[in-house]
């Protein structure tokens, strides 16, 4: 008597990762599309043969849609959307393997594999000159406002010169880099009146103006180790006369007088002369003629 017996697979399998724990460095300037972890990496087998069917998520609020997988039965996992270090800088992807479809109503086998990210800051932002102010709540963007400063005509000046709203100063937006910001001035030196220290941005004096003026120079702030990333910032500095006197007022004390139920903005009147306005001059030595 010939007895066959058929001996039938049971799904008694659970899907098994080669890795269950990935770490990886992704760059921030990373491009879309590039492949963050190998299909082999991340390719789970099973003893009973199944086809393996993927699902990742994060485990992260906030990063959904950077990472995906490139199909469902294909696990390598990619970058979907473009990096910015200041929206957050690690997430952790679960990856899914199962032995049946989401939807099937069969018992299904479940692994998880563990992925973690870690985005590194690239150096994609040029100095940023100090005082700035971001538009619109957005990390990435600083707008600075000019400087400006006096100095005298036919005097030269030996300190570094006082501007507004701060001394020449930038950094490095790409602050986990800090890359080292040098100086130069580029544009508006007529006659090279001026000169930058590199390394402090302290603006000086190489000679006398002698005649009323205005520069307008173009001072440039750069990075060491990347000369292409670059700022300009414009530094007004006006030539007026030296003021050696302050201004003093004709009177130490103005008397004057209003009548009642007058609407806004109508005239105060010189006490004892209702007919003419108070006026308040101040006068200064410096410029006796105005």
């Amino acid at each position: 008597l010939e007895i066959i017996v058929t001996i039938l697979n049971e799904n008694d399998n659970s899907p098994v990762f080669p890795h269950p724990n990935i770490t990886r460095d992704v760059p921030e300037d990373t491009e879309v599309d590039t492949v963050i972890v190998a299909r082999e990496e991340v390719t789970a087998t099973d003893a009973d043969l199944d086809t393996i069917y993927y699902e990742l998520t994060t485990t992260v609020q906030n990063t959904d849609g950077y990472f995906a997988i490139r199909r469902v039965n294909n696990p390598e996992i990619y970058l979907q959307k473009a990096l910015d270090y200041d929206k957050f800088n690690s997430t952790t992807l679960l990856l899914y393997a199962r032995d049946r479809p989401v939807t099937s109503p069969e018992p299904t086998n479940t692994t998880t594999a563990t992925i973690t990210i870690t985005i590194k800051q690239s150096d994609t932002r040029a100095p940023w000159f100090l005082p700035c102010t971001q538009i619109h709540n957005d990390t990435s963007v600083c707008i600075s406002s000019p400087y400006s400063g006096r100095i005298n005509i036919s005097e030269m000046s030996t300190d570094p010169l006082l501007l507004e709203p701060g001394p020449i100063y930038a950094v490095d937006p790409d602050y986990t880099i800090s890359d080292r910001i040098v100086y130069s001035i580029v544009g508006g030196n007529t006659n090279e009146v001026f000169s930058v220290d590199s390394d402090t941005g302290n603006l000086t004096m190489n000679k006398i103006v002698t005649s009323p003026d205005s520069f307008l120079l173009q001072v440039m702030a750069t990075q060491v180790s990347n000369v292409r990333k670059y700022s300009v910032a414009t530094v007004e500095i006006k030539v007026i006369n030296k003021s050696n006197f302050p201004p003093y007022f004709e009177n130490g004390v103005y008397n004057g007088m209003v009548f009642v139920g007058l609407p806004q903005r109508s005239f105060v009147y010189q006490a004892g002369d209702p007919s003419t306005p108070l006026v308040i001059t101040a006068m200064d030595q410096d410029f006796p003629d105005v």
